[in-house]
C-alpha cells in the first residue's frame, strides 16, 4: 500500500542518516502513516525521494495500483525491473513494489552495496508458492533415483522462489520467462 512505500521510505531515510541495520520484520505502520491521508502519504514519499535523491529507486510492477505505480521510478515486468535496479548503481535503497520472488530477483543481481526492500512482507504470488524448495528437492531425488541426474535438466519459472533459482542452477539448469 501507499502507506508502506511512506514508512519504509521514512526509516530508509532515517537509517541513511543514523546507519541502523536494515529492516526485517514487517511491523504496524505507526500511528502517523494510518492517520495520514492518500495526499499527506504522498507528500510524505514526495519529500524522501527529494532526500535520498539518486540514492533510492522505487520500482512498480505492472499488476500495482495507480496509487502506487505513481511513485514508481519505472514500471515493468519482474525480470525487467530487476535489471534495472542492477543497472542503476546509485542506487542504494531499491523499493520493489511487487511480491517476494520479484524482490528476491532484484537482490540476487544487485550488488553488495544495494538493498532490496519488499514494502508488503506478506505479498506474495500464488505461482511462485506452488512449489517449495523441499518439494522440489524431493522430486528430483525420486526423479534422478529413477533415471539418472544426466537424464534430467531442471527448468523453472522466474515466478518461482531464489531457492528454487538456485536449486536448477545448480544442477544445470536453467530460469525461463
Amino acid at each position: 500500500s501507499i502507506a508502506s512505500i511512506s514508512i519504509l521510505l521514512s526509516r530508509i531515510v532515517d537509517m541513511s542518516l543514523t546507519n541502523a541495520p536494515d529492516l526485517r520484520i514487517q511491523a504496524q505502520l505507526p500511528e502517523r502513516y494510518r492517520d495520514a491521508s492518500e495526499e499527506e502519504l504522498g507528500e510524505m514519499i514526495v519529500e524522501a525521494k527529494k532526500t535520498l535523491g539518486k540514492k533510492l529507486l522505487i520500482l512498480g510492477h505492472h499488476y500495482q495500483r495507480d496509487e502506487v505505480i505513481e511513485y514508481a521510478d519505472l514500471r515493468g515486468d519482474s525480470y525487467k525491473l530487476a535489471v534495472y535496479a542492477a543497472e542503476n548503481v546509485e542506487a542504494e535503497h531499491i523499493i520493489f513494489c511487487g511480491v517476494h520472488f520479484m524482490a528476491e530477483s532484484a537482490d540476487v543481481l544487485t550488488s553488495r552495496e544495494q538493498t532490496v526492500y519488499l514494502p508488503d512482507l506478506n505479498a506474495g504470488c500464488s505461482m511462485a508458492d506452488m512449489a517449495s524448495e523441499d518439494a522440489v528437492i524431493d522430486a528430483w531425488n525420486k526423479l534422478t533415483a529413477i533415471v539418472g541426474k544426466d537424464s534430467i535438466i531442471p527448468i523453472t519459472y522466474m515466478n518461482s522462489s531464489a531457492a528454487i533459482k538456485s536449486f536448477v542452477g545448480e544442477n544445470g539448469g536453467a530460469v525461463c520467462t
